[in-house]
């Protein structure tokens, strides 16, 4: 699993840097608060509501295309997410884009005393704002599928509200 991981990683880092997308991309960092759920069942089933606080960077290329890594840190379960995403931006106003995309990564989880380092992938969809040239801000909606388990726990899902800002250069 983790090698899927560092491969798609390396493919996005790969994209990214193609002298073929060079004159259309914007590079960007931001970050993010927001409300996440996790789902947990077994014989330490908790509630896995909690605030989730993210760090973000990519680019954005020919306007339609965001290729992104997340930092993702939520208490409760002391979990530690990082994310490689691709989103393909619709834009629907001057300032407004839709987005939709997948994301796949690693989370590092621990549940009732147990820590695991276990594969997520999921999909995300939300809406971009352009505040001006620099500035642009997302409300996203993420789910992602977890193979978190431990000791007759497992941890499903994750679901993510997420507000963030961005600063583009």
């Amino acid at each position: 699993m983790k090698k899927l991981t560092i491969i798609s990683t390396l493919a996005l880092a790969t994209v990214a840097a193609s002298p073929a997308f060079a004159a259309d991309t914007e590079w960007f960092v931001g970050a993010g608060v927001g409300y996440q759920d996790d789902s947990i069942k077994g014989e330490a089933s908790q509630n896995g509501e909690d605030v989730t606080y993210q760090l973000r960077g990519g680019a954005i290329v020919n306007d339609h295309h965001r290729l992104m890594g997340t930092y993702s840190y939520m208490d409760k379960s002391s979990q530690d997410m990082f994310l490689a995403s691709y989103d393909y931006l619709l834009p629907v106003a001057q300032k407004v884009n839709l987005f939709a995309g997948v994301s796949a990564g690693v989370a590092d989880s621990e549940v009732a005393g147990n820590s695991s380092t276990d594969f997520v992938w999921g999909g995300q969809v939300g809406a971009m704002y352009k505040i001006n040239d620099n500035w642009s801000t997302d409300l996203t909606y993420r789910y992602l599928d977890q193979d978190y388990s431990e000791n007759s726990t497992k941890l499903e899902d994750s679901q993510q509200v997420v507000l963030s800002v961005d600063y583009k250069f």
